[in-house]
């Protein structure tokens, strides 16, 4: 799945990328006979060593050739700028951070990615691993087919919860976008602040965002939870616009903008990018609702099957949950640490 080269370009852009505010990098390319054989990206996010009282690095848009010599010159490259400026880890890989594409691919291989998830040879787990990295935390991706829809044990549980707790749920109001932008923001920094490794976005990261996304996404699959008029649950579901990228080869030229704008009603598929509950609202059953009403929406413009992700493989209640719902892990990612010496 090449991503497009315009979109890579704009997020290693100190100039036009929200997140450089608060963050460095420097970028890397490898040689070989003459020929530009790798790339390695070294980045510190200051939000993160404040957010999390840490004093790492991380590496990312990390490309190599199968060749050990060419990636270690790499991670050498970013190990010694990192060293340089006092950091005592090197994390990844983050593109450029876990609000962005992240993790290194290491079972799935056999399906494309979805919107935002990486892909990578199967060769790299080999080359990170060889170098010294051991495995920081593993994230998992379910898939859920449509046809296997809402188990009926599921349905009843959900109407109970509905009439028990009185929530209301509605779809995202095109004409009111960045009030619902506002009510985006809140539950989601409130909803993974306790996870690993998360780091708040701040008000530009997510403005920018909102307006990236604002022209494909779906109204009727961006989902809020209120409870007495509270905000405390938001769902943000994305077709997969990965099955029309796939054939552009990284290029929005003229004619590949066409075949996007004719080819959207095309997709089957999606990714569940955001499912998020802030505390006190995780364990009421109020996440079995809105994802009912995310699913019954998605079924009606036609989706044939939704990946949720990314999770990580040890927060046991949201995978438990995606398991009960029907789904099942089909892909597998690790984030890696090196200690740098």
């Amino acid at each position: 799945m090449p991503p497009l080269k315009t979109e890579v370009a704009h997020m290693i852009n100190k100039n036009k990328y929200a997140f450089w505010e608060h963050a460095d990098r420097e970028l890397f390319l490898a040689y070989k006979d003459g020929k530009i054989a790798g790339r390695i990206a070294a980045i510190i996010d200051e939000n993160h060593n404040k957010f999390h009282n840490d004093n790492i690095g991380f590496f990312g848009f990390f490309e190599s050739q199968n060749d050990g010599e060419v990636s270690k010159a790499l991670f050498d490259a970013a190990k010694d700028w990192l060293k340089q400026q006092g950091r005592d880890t090197m994390r990844g890989p983050m593109n450029p951070s876990m609000n962005d594409e992240c993790g290194l691919l290491i079972e799935g291989f056999d399906s494309p990615p979805a919107i935002m998830m990486t892909y990578n040879p199967k060769y790299y787990i080999d080359l990170i691993e060889q170098y010294g990295f051991t495995k920081a935390k593993g994230l998992v991706a379910f898939y859920k087919d449509a046809s296997k829809g809402i188990p009926d044990r599921v349905k009843r549980l959900m109407e109970h919860i509905r009439q028990k707790t009185g929530v209301e749920v509605r779809s995202l109001d095109m004409k009111n976008f960045y009030r619902d932008v506002e009510i985006i923001k809140d539950v989601y920094n409130k909803s993974w602040e306790k996870n690993w490794g998360f780091v708040p976005m701040t008000n530009k990261e997510m403005d920018a965002l909102a307006e990236a996304l604002k022209p494909i996404a779906e109204p009727e699959l961006v989902k809020f939870a209120f409870v007495k008029g509270k905000p405390v649950g938001v769902s943000i579901v994305l077709p997969n616009l990965n099955e029309l990228l796939i054939k552009f080869n990284g290029k929005m030229n003229l004619i590949n903008i066409i075949r996007f704008l004719t080819g959207r009603k095309k997709i089957k598929g999606a990714r569940a990018i955001v499912f998020g509950f802030i505390e006190g609202y995780r364990q009421t059953g109020l996440p079995l609702v809105l994802y009912y009403e995310t699913e019954v929406s998605g079924l009606k413009l036609g989706y044939e099957w939704v990946e949720l992700s990314w999770n990580l493989e040890d927060n046991d209640l949201i995978n438990k949950f995606d398991s009960m719902l029907g789904g099942h892990i089909y892909k597998r990612y690790n984030l890696y640490d090196y200690k740098i010496n």
